[in-house]
């Protein structure tokens, strides 16, 4: 709960009993509709409980602005690019990790959620071979693995200079699912810190619009016009 900045501003809140102050959510969607841009299928409702995607275009990768690259790097994270900070700040903010990939690189927009299959493997944005089980989530394209789910992108769909459209993803995996997985590949990573201990399913809803939100006021590029919301569990709007 006090892995981010707003959970320990709301414990403190709670134990002084001080009005707490909410991050701005609301996000200027300026691009086209998300509507077949993306389709979103969680096969593995087990491991993946929801899984929420926002698209940004006509992206201007560059640096971030000063003032954040200053934040990541006094909670010991480097500073990347504009995209990948952001994801990062929200993730130290709100504590919802997230994860941005090239549209582009994903044919036809299409997203499965699900275990991999055996003999599957994936190159992971740090160069790295790594061999998949059949008890690993990952989320894929419609051949092969794009992340491994919680834990770290894929180096196919990884956002680089060229990247002109940025698919951001916000969900909640099972966390026994991901202890077991960063502890099977030897990845101990921010997201897995997070997610192997369990996250509210509610709240990868409010740090996605708060990322697109950040994306709109740095001018990083456009957000396309709604959201894909998987979230086979629901029992009520949020």
């Amino acid at each position: 709960d006090c892995m981010n900045i707003f959970g320990i501003a709301r414990e403190a809140s709670a134990v002084f009993g001080l009005e707490l102050m909410h991050p701005a959510l609301f996000v200027n969607e300026e691009g086209p509709s998300i509507d077949g841009l993306v389709a979103v299928k969680i096969i593995s409702t087990d491991l993946c409980s929801r899984y929420i995607t926002r698209v940004v275009t006509e992206v201007d990768i560059r640096p971030s602005p000063e003032w954040m690259q200053k934040r990541l790097l006094a909670c010991g994270i480097r500073p990347i690019n504009n995209v990948v900070d952001i994801t990062n700040y929200v993730m130290l903010e709100l504590g919802q990790p997230l994860h941005a990939f090239d549209l582009d690189r994903i044919p036809d927009g299409l997203i499965l959620i699900r275990r991999a299959r055996d003999g599957e493997s994936i190159i992971t944005i740090d160069g790295e071979h790594r061999k998949l089980s059949e008890d690993m989530l990952v989320i894929a394209d419609k051949t092969s693995p794009m992340a491994v789910a919680g834990i770290m992108g894929g180096a196919d769909t990884e956002v680089e200079d060229s990247t002109t459209q940025v698919l951001l993803e916000a969900a909640t995996f099972d966390s026994v699912s991901v202890w077991g997985t960063q502890r099977a590949l030897k990845m101990r990573t921010e997201a897995s810190l997070r997610f192997s201990r369990g996250l509210w399913p509610a709240n990868a809803n409010l740090c996605i619009d708060r990322a697109a939100r950040l994306m709109a006021e740095l001018k990083v590029g456009k957000v396309a016009v709604g959201k894909v919301n998987e979230y086979p569990g629901l029992k009520a709007p949020i």
